[in-house]
């Protein structure tokens, strides 16, 4: 199959570009100055200005509309217009929402609610490929992802497994929320199974590794994969919250003490998709331990 993949050099796009030429695809990665969609089967999706903790942009909307939504859009136009059959966009689990109640965890049906720039563009986005399907007749995959984690991953999950790996004390040990996560390798197969899967046009899916975890438990697997003790301090939710808030940073321990879980019933059913990493595999890999 004849593949044009943006994002390509990105955390993700890497392994997929990496993965789909292992399974004899065609593969020619956009660039910002030639995103020309021609003699090609499918399009993935992945180029997007991505989530950030301290945006300096002057209109945060602005800049991610222009990039994530009408940027997806004008591709998904030439696409139809080029005669692709299917356009699969790696959307985010932000479209949903940020927080889960206790055993209810998102699911597709649910309406969406986005709470920042990023998940608003991501949202916006996908009404606009609906409607490019309805009208020209492209077949379109909507994939929405938790955090996704694996080697070269950056950010908040990399600092903390920088902090398990160098054996740091972290307060996190009396944190019992449950949050979905996907392993890199885990989201490769999603995706290369999205490409040409029947039953995948015109759907959306939420995407996890099936396992949840708590932060507590997820410090510990990352203990283990890096051969290192889990040094866990049980200290009470509510102090964190009231630190994070002196400090200006209660956003992120919301992540780190909130719920955040997604069903992958609809992947299960539909596509009869199971995970082929487990969550100890996965943390390996991330971590640098795998055999």
């Amino acid at each position: 199959m004849r593949c044009l993949l943006t994002g390509a050099n990105g955390f993700v796009g890497k392994a997929l570009s990496t993965e789909l030429v292992r399974r004899g695809h065609l593969v020619r990665a956009a660039t910002r100055s030639d995103m020309t969609v021609r003699e090609v089967d499918v399009v993935i999706h992945l180029a997007a200005r991505v989530h950030v903790m301290d945006d300096s942009a002057v209109d945060p909307l602005a800049a991610f509309r222009q990039v994530n939504t009408q940027g997806t859009l004008n591709l998904a136009r030439q696409a139809a217009v080029a005669g692709v059959k299917r356009f699969v966009f790696v959307s985010s689990a932000k479209v949903n929402g940020e927080l889960t109640q206790p055993g209810r965890p998102f699911t597709e049906s649910d309406a969406p609610n986005p709470q920042d720039a990023y998940g608003l563009s991501k949202h916006e986005a996908e009404q606009g490929l609906h409607d490019i399907a309805t009208q020209t007749g492209m077949e379109v995959v909507i994939i929405r992802p938790p955090l996704v984690y694996g080697p070269g991953v950056k950010a908040n999950f990399a600092a903390l497994m920088h902090a398990v790996q160098r054996g740091w004390p972290l307060p996190l040990g009396a944190i019992r929320n449950q949050r979905s996560l996907v392993a890199l390798d885990n989201l490769v197969d999603f995706i290369a199974t999205c490409m040409n899967h029947p039953q995948a046009a015109n759907q959306t899916f939420l995407l996890s590794d099936g396992q949840d975890l708590s932060t507590a438990e997820l410090v510990r697997g990352m203990a283990r994969a890096a051969g290192e003790p889990a040094r866990l301090l049980p200290v009470p939710v509510w102090v964190l919250q009231a630190g994070a808030r002196l400090l200006g940073k209660g956003d992120a321990v919301q992540r780190l003490c909130g719920n955040l879980q997604v069903d992958i019933s609809k992947a299960r059913e539909l596509l009869g998709w199971v995970p082929p990493v487990s969550v100890e595999e996965g943390l390996r890999r991330a971590m640098g331990t795998s055999d």
